[in-house]
């Protein structure tokens, strides 16, 4: 059971963030929930990310969990593929945790996006 219901976003264009964050976000089966005239929400059930147009959130770092090392890769792929930046190939991370794999890209705002699989170790 998780504690955490949702996580909001500010955007500073709705329309670019949700090119991005449904390229990103597909290989991990992540969708566009609904929208509304200034929102967004997006997930695969909860917890979800909502996307606001307003003042834009800056540096903030959202992990997505991936199936597997190939799905953190293919996020890494559509996310690049959809303006995205790389700030993190893809690879393991072992300074953070035993048979940690992530991939990491900037969104249009700025803002650390991570597809992060956690294998048994």
């Amino acid at each position: 059971m998780s504690a955490l219901d949702h996580v909001s976003l500010g955007v500073s264009d709705l329309a670019a963030s949700r090119t991005f964050y449904e390229a990103a976000l597909a290989p991990l089966g992540i969708t566009t929930l609904m929208e509304l005239p200034d929102r967004i929400l997006m997930g695969a059930g909860r917890p979800f990310l909502v996307l606001v147009e307003r003042t834009p959130t800056r540096d903030a770092h959202v992990a997505f969990t991936a199936a597997d090392n190939a799905t953190c890769d293919a996020f890494h792929a559509a996310a690049l593929a959809a303006g995205g930046v790389d700030n993190g190939a893809p690879g393991p991370r072992p300074q953070y945790h035993p048979g940690y794999y992530a991939a990491f890209a900037l969104d249009p705002d700025g803002n650390n996006i991570e597809a992060v699989h956690l294998a048994a170790h």
